[in-house]
C-alpha cells in the first residue's frame, strides 16, 4: 500500500486478518519482495561509520522518540534485531497497546515488568491464586529486594481497597487464573486504581499489570478493559505448536524505553529464531487455532460436569461457572462474540486431602500410560491436549498445607485442549475416570 489513504483503509479490516499481514509496511526490516519475513541469524550488525554507530546507540536509549524512523539502525542482538521488532509490532497491535516488547519467556516477561514499576520499600497486591514460578518469584525473592507482596482473592474488591496503601505500585493477576480460572474484573479493578491514583504522582501510581497468556488475544485483550500491561508467556497459545519459548509485555510507549533497558542488562532476550517462528507461524494462526480448541472445550467441559466421579469443574463457558456473567462480558473475541477459553480445571471426588491428591494422580498416571489423545505435560496452547497435576507439577511450590491458601485444590486437574476431535478426547477421559 503506497498512499497514506491506502494506509487507513487498514482499519476497515478485522483483526483476524490484520494477524496474517501484521503492520504490512515495516520499517523494521526491507523485505517488500519476500511473502514470509526472512530470518536474521547475525548477532551483530556492520556500521557504515562511528557516527552512525553513535546515532544508533542514541536512538536506542530514546526510542520511543526514534520508533517511526525510516532507517532503524541495529548493533547488537541483544539491544534489538528485525525478526523481535517485527513480532513486537505485531503483538502491540493485536493486544490493542501502544508498544511491546519480548523476552526469552514468560517468566522473563514478568519480571522485566515487575521490575520497572517497584523498587525497594514498594508494595504489590496480587492475586492469591498465580502460576507456580511467578508465586516462586514473589515469594523468594521479592523480599530479599523488600518488596512486599500481598496476595489476596481479587475477586472481592474489598480485598483490594483494604490493602492499598501509599506505598502500592502494582495490582498484578491472571484472568482466567492458572489453574483454577478464577476471572477478576479488570474494569473494576481499573476504577479502584483510578480512585487511589487521584492524588498520586506520575511516578507513584497504581500501574495494573494482566497476565493473559491463558486467554490468548483472541479470546480478551486487557488494555481494552483498563489494564496498564498485558503479559504472555508466548510459549502458550500465541506461540501454539510448543517448539519456541518467549514472552512478551504490552503497554503504553512512556515505558518502552525502561523494558529495553531492564532487558538488555538482565539479558532476557527472546531468540530470533525463536521470534521468527511465532511470528511467521505462531500469531498468524492464533485465531485458527483457539476457536477449533474452544469448541472441543465447551463440549468437554460439559461431559466433565455431568461424570459422577467429577466433584466440580471450573470453566467460563459453563453457565454453572460462579463467575459465567463477567466471563461473558471480559471474555471476547475479535467479532465480540463470547470466547472463554481452551482450559478447563476439574476436582476429582474424594473425602479428604490425602485421598484426593491419591486419586489425582492415579488418573494421571493411567492417562500417561494409556490415553492416546492426551499428554501428561505441563505448559498449554499446544496442538496436542495436555494434562498435568498442578498440586504435583506447575504448583509444587505451594506446600501442601498451604494449598488452600492460594486457591489451590489437592485433587484438582489442569487440562488444557488442542486441535483433536473433541469425542475422542472425551473418549480417554472416560476410559481413564472409569478406571479409578
Amino acid at each position: 500500500m503506497s498512499s497514506e489513504n491506502d494506509k487507513n483503509k487498514l482499519s476497515n479490516y478485522s483483526t483476524e486478518t490484520h494477524i496474517l499481514y501484521g503492520k504490512d509496511i515495516s520499517n523494521k526490516w526491507q523485505y517488500d519482495h519476500h511473502v514470509t519475513a526472512p530470518i536474521t541469524s547475525s548477532t551483530t550488525f556492520r556500521l557504515d561509520s562511528v557516527e552512525r554507530g553513535a546515532m544508533g546507540f542514541t536512538n536506542w536509549v530514546e526510542s520511543s522518540k526514534h520508533e517511526n524512523d525510516s532507517d532503524p539502525i541495529y548493533i547488537y542482538d541483544r539491544l534489538g534485531e528485525p525478526n523481535k521488532d517485527m513480532l513486537e509490532e505485531n503483538l502491540a497491535i493485536v493486544e490493542k497497546g501502544e508498544t511491546a516488547v519480548t523476552f526469552s519467556s514468560g517468566m522473563g516477561a514478568i519480571s522485566g515488568v515487575l521490575g520497572i514499576l517497584t523498587k525497594s520499600g514498594d508494595e504489590i497486591i496480587a492475586h492469591k491464586t498465580l502460576y507456580g514460578c511467578t508465586i516462586s518469584l514473589l515469594k523468594n525473592w521479592y523480599p530479599r529486594y523488600n518488596i512486599l507482596v500481598h496476595q489476596t482473592d481479587l475477586s472481592n474488591l474489598e480485598n483490594v481497597k483494604s490493602l492499598i496503601t501509599e506505598k502500592t505500585r502494582v495490582i498484578y493477576f491472571e484472568t482466567p487464573a492458572n489453574p483454577t480460572l478464577d476471572i477478576i474484573d479488570i474494569a473494576a479493578m481499573r476504577q479502584i486504581a483510578d480512585e487511589a491514583n487521584a492524588n498520586r504522582s506520575q511516578n507513584d501510581k497504581i500501574q495494573i499489570v494482566v497476565d493473559n497468556t491463558f486467554s490468548t488475544p483472541y479470546c480478551q485483550r486487557p488494555i481494552e478493559h483498563g489494564a496498564d500491561f498485558t503479559i504472555h508467556s508466548l510459549t502458550k497459545g500465541i506461540g501454539g505448536f510448543g517448539t519456541d519459548i518467549g514472552g512478551a509485555v504490552i503497554g503504553r510507549m512512556e515505558f518502552r524505553d525502561r523494558l529495553l533497558l531492564y532487558r538488555k542488562d538482565f539479558g532476557g532476550i527472546l531468540s530470533p529464531k525463536n521470534a521468527w517462528s511465532i511470528l511467521t507461524y505462531g500469531l498468524p494462526t492464533v485465531a485458527l487455532r483457539q476457536k477449533k480448541a474452544i469448541s472441543s472445550a465447551i463440549k468437554i467441559a460439559e461431559f466433565l460436569e455431568k461424570h459422577p466421579k467429577v466433584d466440580f469443574v471450573n470453566y467460563p463457558g459453563l453457565p454453572s461457572y460462579k463467575s459465567y456473567n463477567l466471563a461473558k462480558k471480559q471474555m471476547t473475541n475479535f467479532e465480540g462474540e463470547f470466547a472463554p477459553g481452551h482450559l478447563i480445571y476439574f476436582v476429582l471426588k474424594g473425602d479428604e486431602t490425602n485421598i484426593s491428591r491419591e486419586m489425582g494422580s492415579n488418573f494421571m498416571n493411567y492417562i500417561a500410560k494409556n490415553a492416546y489423545t492426551m499428554t501428561l505435560a505441563v505448559s498449554l496452547g499446544h496442538t496436542r491436549t495436555l494434562i498435568e497435576h498442578p498440586a504435583s507439577m506447575t504448583h509444587s511450590v505451594v506446600p501442601t498445607d498451604e494449598l488452600e491458601n492460594y486457591g489451590l485444590h489437592a485433587g484438582g486437574v489442569r487440562i488444557a485442549i488442542g486441535l483433536e476431535k473433541a469425542e475422542d478426547i472425551i473418549k480417554d477421559l472416560a476410559d481413564s475416570l472409569d478406571a479409578i
